[in-house]
């Protein structure tokens, strides 16, 4: 490794081995920036590479087309001191990666499964919003967790409704008819109206509920990841 490499070591998840990797610029003096833990928050800070590494091995990231060294060291630098972590948007490796080709980008969570579609759909970053900011990369996995309870309780719910709803638009469909057998239009017409906007309900939870299957699937795809890694 050399100066203003982007390098990287695998980090556990309690008695977990290599279940993330854990991104930073090389200073080439033995000395590292990237993201430290601070307790519950983490900062950009240049420490040792030992203190970096936690005696793991240190790899290279290597790029297609990488920025001049001395441009990768002056973002880095730039940033020295910022506690602006969150794993979804701005983790260590959007970090290392915006310095070293300008694109703030994590290959790990593309992995995982949370591309860009996936974290810009509304229902991720609701729930992203709630869970990841101010968190270190540990805490937030162990959210993953938590989250996957939460989404069946809203899945259950969402369904029920969705149902309900379904029962409510066939009603006023024979009320509709049973109004235009009897002559009675202006009933119909109040019928249908109904009808329409239990329809508009009903689409609406339907695309809520295959958010929640698109997220449940990239959280357990992401707990996946992690056991296997860990074998």
């Amino acid at each position: 490794m050399v100066r203003s490499d982007q390098i990287y070591v695998m980090r556990p998840l309690a008695s977990i081995q290599g279940v993330y990797q854990h991104h930073g610029i090389d200073c080439g003096d033995g000395t590292v920036i990237h993201y430290r833990k601070l307790g519950d928050d983490a900062q950009i800070e240049r420490t040792s590479l030992e203190m970096f590494s936690w005696g793991n091995p240190i790899r290279r990231v290597y790029h297609a087309a990488m920025d001049p060294e001395d441009v990768v060291m002056q973002r880095a630098e730039s940033r020295l001191g910022e506690r602006q972590y969150d794993l979804f948007f701005n983790n260590c490796e959007h970090f290392a990666t915006w310095c070293k080709i300008g694109r703030s980008e994590s290959a790990q969570l593309a992995a995982f499964g949370l591309d860009r579609d996936r974290v810009a759909s509304p229902l991720f970053h609701r729930w992203a919003e709630r869970t990841s900011q101010h968190q270190t990369p540990e805490q937030a996995l162990i959210l993953f967790h938590r989250a996957m309870g939460d989404i069946a309780v809203a899945y259950q719910s969402a369904l029920t409704q969705q149902q309900t709803l379904q029962q409510e638009m066939d009603t006023w469909q024979k009320v509709a008819e049973r109004a235009l057998s009897q002559q009675r239009e202006d009933l119909a017409r109040a019928a249908l109206h109904r009808k329409v906007t239990a329809q508009r309900q009903v689409d609406d939870l339907t695309q809520q509920l295959r958010d929640l299957v698109g997220v449940e699937l990239s959280l357990q795809q992401s707990r996946e990841m992690a056991e296997g890694r860990g074998l």
